[in-house]
């Protein structure tokens, strides 16, 4: 299976967005990759307004854009937007949604762990989900996770019961002191812990490799990653915008969850 990871920086307009995204796809997909992952708030990238504005179901203009890519490329995309989900107080809160689109395949992830953490309080504005997802792609099970959720290792490992060789993980991960730390230790921990892959696509982050520091909203720090079974990140991005592709094996997983068996 070959793994396209779309490192990309979006905006807060979701039709430049649908413009950055397309030819990035259409490149990945002519390079071979038939699994192709793209960030969380690729939609409608967080620090830009009021998410409820903007927020979309599954057969609104953005998700079937990309279906439409999907079917016509014959691949499956995994990207992260907005839907609407219910009113809290005076707010209108969405569901942090991982679309899955492509092969048969048309649903969404809503994102149970919502990032409340480092003086940031996403759930103010988005409603956790509940369900895990798991979706079949060329023969191997593949679940799905969104940013935060790699915080909370059960959720991999139920991934791992329900069958997951391989876990998809759309991220917008913040910026700041030690950040760029956490993300490649739990990239590799998740991995670990339910014998899986993980494939993780981040946002760009913001100014690439000149910034001096983050600016509040949970953007990206780039370093998309493809981690086997066995801890080891097999490709791995930088900081700025780019393809990062990988070729997995899920027999691998069947090996190492019988070197070590966790679950």
């Amino acid at each position: 299976m070959r793994i396209a990871l779309v490192q990309v920086e979006t905006t807060g307009d979701k039709k430049r967005n649908l413009e950055i995204i397309e030819p990035e796809i259409r490149d990945a997909a002519s390079h071979g990759a038939t699994l192709i992952v793209l960030p969380e708030a690729t939609m409608y990238a967080f620090g830009q307004g009021r998410l409820d504005t903007q927020a979309e179901q599954l057969d609104g203009p953005f998700a079937t854009a990309l279906r439409s890519l999907a079917k016509e490329l014959d691949v499956t995309i995994v990207a992260g937007m907005f839907r609407p989900a219910d009113t809290k107080g005076k707010r209108n809160r969405v569901y942090n949604t991982a679309l899955i689109t492509g092969n048969g395949v048309h649903k969404g992830y809503d994102k149970i762990h919502t990032y409340d953490a480092f003086d940031f309080k996403e759930s103010d504005n988005v409603k956790p989900g509940t369900e895990l997802v798991t979706f079949t792609h060329e023969g191997a099970v593949v679940g799905v996770a969104t940013c935060f959720d790699i915080r909370f290792p059960e959720q991999f490992k139920d991934l791992a019961r329900l069958g997951a060789e391989v876990i998809v993980v759309p991220t917008s991960w913040a910026d700041g002191d030690n950040k760029l730390d956490h993300w490649r230790a739990l990239t590799v921990a998740r991995a670990l812990d339910a014998g899986v892959f993980i494939a993780a696509a981040d946002q760009a982050r913001p100014g690439g490799d000149h910034v001096d520091k983050p600016d509040g909203a949970p953007t990206g720090v780039g370093h998309s990653v493809i981690v086997s079974p066995t801890g080891q990140r097999l490709v791995e991005g930088g900081f700025n915008p780019g393809i990062i592709y990988g070729d997995i094996d899920t027999a691998e997983v069947a090996r190492a969850r019988k070197t070590l068996p966790l679950l």
